[in-house]
């Protein structure tokens, strides 16, 4: 679905009419807990889906005798949702209250980010045993609900990345970015020490106005790459990046398979950086709409094709730049959005073909 609308339905009527045409409906609702994976936003950025939205999904999933919840799990990396209490305050002030969204907010893995579930993937290349969010194993049914975007680490923020990293505990976390090590380029480092201030894992010192980056401590989560202004931090991203994104759709996986899913992902303010930046900058292109479909992989590809089919947005950080015809690609040339794509259909988590309808 555009954005566009008329007098006599307004956008979260058509919402409601598109998740019934992809499918959300066909669904057994009735008497399941249903876990709606979203991403509450980092205070300071502006680019998190509206709660108004995700009220939306809740009424369409109540109304079908579902028992809906909102959650996310804890991050790696310093910010306002590394545990569980600043992480419901930090969905709170973003206006994720129960009052709001109709439903209970949940931090998916509890108080410090350690409540997960070892779950087996046998067929894993570089994951045999994922640890996932227990909240959102006990679900019944999962619903990703997912802003759309770039991302420093994997091109795409899109529903792989919500699903696979986010519902991720702390530890899965850590075990999908443990292949990336960023390394410092002291020939473009001024020693401001931002990347300091972001690790949360003391990895990240400044010693004589140049910073260093110890890899015994490092995590992989690649905040401190984000928060270089100077671009003096990067990774190598060959076959590390690689390995994540294999991780990643091995999370998937593991969260996916045996029970109903459905996703939806919004195709506004496509930001340069994740909505886990307490920033966020001028949109890539003008926004598009909303996408939904039962395959996470075709879901992603369409996205990403409508983005790269899009204008860039005047006085956006791309303009005047040779995009190419691939704006993830063009805004962070370190990663490979595709390799998601070709591991997600490796673990036959869905097909890149897909068919368009627009209601």
């Amino acid at each position: 679905m555009s954005f566009r609308c008329s007098d006599d339905e307004n956008l979260q009527s058509k919402f409601t009419r598109l998740l019934e045409t992809a499918g959300l409906a066909a669904l057994d609702l009735s008497g399941k807990f249903v876990a709606i994976k979203m991403h509450f936003g980092e205070p300071g950025c502006l680019a998190y889906l509206r709660p108004n939205w995700a009220r939306t999904v809740v009424d369409f999933i109540r109304a079908r005798g579902g028992r809906p919840f909102l959650t996310d799990a804890n991050t790696l990396y310093v910010g306002r949702r590394k545990d569980a209490i600043e992480h419901l305050e930090a969905a709170w002030e973003n206006g994720f209250t129960p009052l709001a969204v109709g439903c209970p907010v949940i931090i998916a893995d509890g108080l410090r980010g350690t409540d997960d579930v070892a779950v087996p993937v046998p067929d894993g290349r570089y994951v045999k045993t994922a640890y996932i969010a227990r909240a959102i194993m006990d679900a019944d049914v999962v619903v990703s609900l997912t802003h759309f975007k770039c991302h420093e680490m994997t091109g795409i923020g899109g529903a792989l990345k919500n699903i696979g990293m986010g519902c991720g505990s702390r530890a899965g976390k850590k075990a999908m970015h443990s292949s990336v090590h960023p390394t410092v380029d002291p020939a473009l480092c001024v020693g401001c020490g931002r990347c300091a201030k972001e690790c949360a894992h003391g990895a990240c010192t400044v010693v004589r106005r140049k910073a260093h980056i110890d890899s015994a401590r490092c995590a992989g989560c690649g905040r401190c790459i984000g928060a270089c202004g100077r671009d003096a931090i990067s990774s190598d991203y060959g076959e590390p990046c690689r390995m994540m994104q294999g991780k990643i759709a091995e999370y998937v996986a593991a969260v996916c398979r045996g029970r109903p899913c459905f996703h939806i992902s919004f195709v506004c303010d496509v930001s340069p950086h994740c909505d886990c930046h307490p920033m966020n900058d001028v949109p890539l292109v003008p926004d598009i709409g909303v996408a939904a479909s039962s395959d996470p992989v075709a879901l992603d590809q369409a996205c990403a094709d409508l983005c790269n089919a899009a204008p860039l947005m005047p006085r956006c950080c791309l303009e005047g730049q040779a995009v190419n015809g691939d704006i993830f690609t063009a805004m962070h040339p370190q990663t490979c959005w595709h390799d998601a794509i070709v591991e997600a259909e490796r673990m036959s988590l869905g097909s890149s073909r897909y068919e368009l309808v627009e209601i």
